[in-house]
């Protein structure tokens, strides 16, 4: 059915993440975006820290999108990326009107901030974390 499919897709994708960044060496590990698509603003705030939360402030009039798609799934994707990927993941929109226009702002800003956090610096040494240092 569609919710167990959204979800494995958001299980999947987090598990390959965590895969493909292995100990998360040298990478930034923190990002954010903001993205407007027409009359909507949303934010995106991510840490791969190795601990998993979802913060998701959304709402739309649409139950359904496109003629079948369950405009609730949406948080439940991104709820299984944050637990799977082991992420903090804040997804906020914070106006708009159109729902095509507010989902599609919250993954475009997820990719973005997602690929912030994933960059390389060449000045971090190691994990970028303060854990049994302080």
């Amino acid at each position: 059915d569609a919710h167990h499919t959204v979800e494995d897709i958001g299980l999947a994708l987090g598990q390959a993440l965590v895969k493909a960044l292995g100990d998360k060496a040298g990478i930034e590990r923190y990002g954010d975006a903001w993205v407007p698509m027409d009359e909507t603003l949303t934010q995106v705030v991510i840490d791969l820290s190795g601990r998993p939360y979802l913060v998701f402030q959304g709402e739309w009039s649409t139950p359904v999108l496109g003629g079948n798609f369950e405009t609730e799934l949406v948080e439940d994707f991104f709820q299984a990326l944050a637990m799977s990927a082991a992420m903090n993941l804040h997804v906020r929109n914070l106006y708009g009107r159109n729902t095509h226009h507010i989902i599609e702002s919250m993954f475009k800003a997820t990719g973005r901030a997602l690929r912030k956090a994933v960059t390389i610096n060449p000045d971090i040494q190691g994990v970028n974390s303060t854990k049994g240092v302080i």
